[in-house]
C-alpha cells in the first residue's frame, strides 16, 4: 500500500504530466494502484528505434520518493531484456545514487537516453540495428495484444487500427489496379512465325499457271488428233 507521501507525490506528478507531456513519452498509473505506472517510449526519427512504441513499467515502493522504483521493459526492443528489472542509476538497483528530486519524467527521459547508447548493464542485450528496426516495426501490434496497454493508451490502439485499415485499403487498391491492367492488356499474337500473304499469292499464281499449261497441252493434243483423222 502506498504511503500518504508517495500517493501525494505521484498524483502531483501525474497532473504535471497531463499538463505538460514528456517529449516522445506517455505515462499513466494503473487506476487500481498508483504505485504501478505504465509508460510508452516512442522511438525518435534517425534512430534504429524509429517508428517503435516501447511499453514498460515503473514500480514504485511505498517509500517513494525516498526510494527509487524498479524499471522494466515489456515490448521486445533489441536493447533490453523484457519483463526483467533493469540496472540503471535511477532504478532500485542503485538506491545509493537515487535522488528524491527525480520524478517520473526524469526517470523515463533518462531511460530513453540510456536506450540510445550502447553501454552495457544488467538486463541489456546486444542486437543489430536491423533487428532493432524489425522490433520497432512490430512493436505496436505486439503492444495491442496487452489488455493493460489497450486500457491505458487508447489513442495508440486507435493509431494501430488506422494503420491496419490503411494497409488493407492499399492492398485492395493494388489488387484492383492489377486486375484492370490485366483486362486492358492487348491480345497476344498467335504463336509461330507470321504469315506472309504475298507468299501465298505467289503459290496460287504458280498453281494456276501450271493448270493453264496442262489445259492448253490437252487442247492442242485433241486438235492434232482431229486434224490427223480428217486427212486420213
Amino acid at each position: 500500500m502506498a504511503s500518504f507521501l508517495a500517493t501525494k507525490r505521484l498524483r502531483k506528478e501525474y497532473i504535471a504530466i497531463q499538463r505538460k507531456s514528456i517529449e516522445n513519452i506517455v505515462a499513466a498509473p494503473l487506476h487500481s494502484n498508483i504505485l504501478e505506472w505504465h509508460y510508452v517510449i516512442v522511438g525518435t526519427s534517425e534512430s534504429c528505434y524509429e517508428g517503435g512504441y516501447y511499453h514498460g513499467i515503473l514500480r514504485f515502493p511505498p517509500e517513494y520518493p525516498m526510494k527509487p522504483p524498479s524499471v522494466l521493459m515489456l515490448t521486445p526492443n533489441g536493447r533490453f531484456k523484457t519483463n526483467q528489472r533493469l540496472c540503471l542509476s535511477m532504478s532500485d538497483f542503485h538506491p545509493e545514487t537515487w535522488n528524491p528530486m527525480w520524478s517520473v519524467s526524469s526517470i523515463l527521459t533518462g531511460l530513453y537516453s540510456f536506450m540510445l547508447e550502447n553501454q552495457s548493464t544488467l538486463g541489456s542485450i546486444v542486437t543489430s540495428e536491423a533487428q532493432k528496426r524489425r522490433y520497432a516495426a512490430a512493436s505496436l501490434e505486439y503492444n495491442c495484444s496487452s489488455p493493460v496497454f489497450r486500457k491505458l493508451f487508447p489513442d495508440l490502439v486507435e493509431k494501430y487500427r488506422n494503420r491496419l485499415e490503411t494497409t488493407k485499403l492499399q492492398a485492395v487498391s493494388v489488387k484492383s489496379n492489377h486486375s484492370e491492367n490485366s483486362d486492358d492488356a492487348p491480345c497476344k499474337e498467335p504463336s509461330g512465325p507470321p504469315r506472309n500473304p504475298h507468299r501465298w499469292n505467289a503459290r496460287t499464281f504458280l498453281l494456276c499457271a501450271s493448270l493453264s499449261v496442262a489445259v492448253v497441252g490437252i487442247l492442242m493434243y485433241l486438235y492434232k488428233s482431229r486434224a490427223t483423222s480428217a486427212t486420213g
